[in-house]
């Protein structure tokens, strides 16, 4: 029975994959094209990708961020009194209740914000986590977001509209530097995602987290969340923590002690003045596509869920 019910689930979710027909879109505009049944046969990203909600479960992030699943997710309201979430096709406004509630919590002071409204945000979760059909390797426990750096202006955007609005680029030289694009906003806006006490980390370019530090005049505690880290020049990425008395998550180790900013400035430094090749480079191993039999065995449960 157990056997059947597997097959069974990835069956569906195998024709739910070859019959939705959606294309998906980078929040720079361009076009992702989704993988085609026969090339995600048997693997985690087909069951999970095709779960429309989340399971009857009590919340609980399973696994780490790049490896696991979630139960009981809660959906952000695709519309809110100061934030939309984008790209509402890929389905990916879910995450569990504490990151809901951080986002809801960032988009109130980001109205604050001269010449925004609130927030648009990107990827956060699928309704039952796990690996994802097209983009990030993590995001997979619901404790993750994207938030754009398009400020949020208008919060009435249809749901075509929000399929096909860019969000811009803050980054010059590679991400070696802010452009014009960039403001006092982001920071404060960064700043806010940063002190909360739920949040491990921040993805941000270089040297958007470089002019952090020149920035930011009083203390700078939060600045050591904030990580330098390729692209996300179009977004922010936030991570929060395990949550209390999550038993089946795992954390990151957290980030070196310290603001971060010497580490920053070395990753500018090696944009602008790369430093040569290694003649013998270590060959880099292909990275496997996950089956649901390699994540945390709760995994299989969350799927099954009604």
């Amino acid at each position: 029975m157990v056997k059947f019910r597997r097959t069974f689930s990835l069956m569906l979710a195998l024709s739910l994959v070859a019959c939705s027909g959606k294309s998906d879109t980078n929040i720079d505009g361009t076009q992702v094209k989704e993988p085609a049944p026969a090339e995600i046969r048997g693997l985690a990203k087909a069951a999970f990708g095709a779960a429309r909600v989340g399971s009857s479960q009590k919340s609980a992030p399973l696994g780490g961020y790049a490896r696991g699943c979630l139960a009981g997710s809660e959906q952000l309201a695709e519309t809110g009194p100061t934030w939309q979430a984008m790209r509402l096709s890929r389905n990916r406004n879910w995450g569990h209740p504490e990151l809901v509630n951080m986002v809801q919590n960032l988009s109130k002071v980001a109205a604050a914000q001269p010449g925004w409204n609130g927030l648009y945000v990107g990827d956060m979760s699928q309704p039952r986590g796990g690996p994802m059909l097209t983009g990030h390797r993590s995001h997979q426990v619901g404790l993750d977001a994207d938030i754009w750096m398009l400020p949020a202006t208008n919060l009435n955007l249809s749901v075509t509209e929000r399929e096909n609005i860019s969000s811009i680029s803050t980054r010059r030289s590679s991400g070696a530097f802010t452009n014009s694009s960039w403001s006092r906003a982001h920071h404060n806006i960064i700043k806010a995602a940063a002190k909360d006490k739920r949040t491990a980390r921040i993805f941000v370019f270089p040297g958007a987290k470089v002019q952090m530090c020149k920035d930011e005049k009083g203390n700078r505690d939060w600045l050591r969340k904030v990580r330098p880290w390729y692209g996300h020049h179009y977004h922010f990425h936030v991570r929060l923590a395990c949550p209390r008395g999550a038993k089946g998550c795992k954390d990151q180790t957290p980030p070196p002690a310290g603001d971060g900013c010497a580490d920053a400035q070395q990753w500018v430094n090696n944009i602008l003045n790369p430093p040569p090749p290694n003649p013998n480079p270590t060959p880099r191993k292909k990275r496997r596509e996950f089956t649901v039999a390699d994540l945390p065995q709760q995994c299989s449960n969350v799927l099954r869920s009604q």
